[in-house]
């Protein structure tokens, strides 16, 4: 089930009109843009239930699910302090914007492999507010992302190549060692 607000029609309209082609780095620069435009005009009103936190964890809510182009829109709600591990994005690329508050992002580098253990390393840490927007393209994926506020719930917005129902999260072993496993993800309640 996806949320109804005002300007969702808008959002679905342009972002049909950019991801025709199949250069992830123009599809993605064009997304960002439209997310910044929408972002910076105010032009969605999201629906309450974005702005509340499930509990201890982040909220990930299915705003669209386009079936002919395969991209899906999703809300994330970041309560005060609450952040992901160190996870891919199952090979897609997403653009993630920020509509309240402010999101750090550490950006890591997957420098060798042995087997599931990965060597990550942290390559470049970000703090982005209101009507900031970046991306994530496949092979340059592995990332956290964090809520570094501790009174203000965060919400970003975030737009996948396809459907993400899975991915895969590091746990960290030592010295920049992580292994990798398989975790599914949920949505919440609207």
């Amino acid at each position: 089930m996806t949320l109804e607000f005002d300007g969702k029609q808008e959002l679905i309209d342009r972002l049909d009109g950019v991801m025709d082609g199949d250069c992830a780095r123009t599809i993605t620069d064009c997304v960002r843009n439209v997310l910044c435009q929408l972002v910076e005009a105010r032009a969605l009103d999201l629906p309450d239930c974005v702005f509340e936190c499930p509990g201890n964890s982040y909220g990930r809510r299915l705003i669209h699910k386009d079936d002919r182009r395969g991209y899906t829109v999703m809300a994330m709600t970041w309560g005060p302090g609450q952040a992901t591990p160190i996870h891919d994005h199952s090979g897609m690329w997403c653009v993630e914007a920020v509509w309240q508050g402010e999101i750090e992002v550490v950006q890591y580098e997957l420098t060798e492999t042995r087997g599931d253990r990965f060597r990550l390393e942290p390559r470049t840490t970000m703090r982005a507010g209101v009507g900031s927007a970046g991306s994530l393209i496949p092979p340059h994926e592995y990332h956290t992302i964090a809520n570094p506020s501790a009174d203000r719930t965060a919400v970003t917005i975030h737009i996948y190549a396809g459907e993400m129902t899975e991915c895969c999260v590091f746990a960290p072993l030592q010295d920049d060692w992580y292994e990798r496993c398989k975790r599914e993800l949920h949505l919440d309640a609207a």
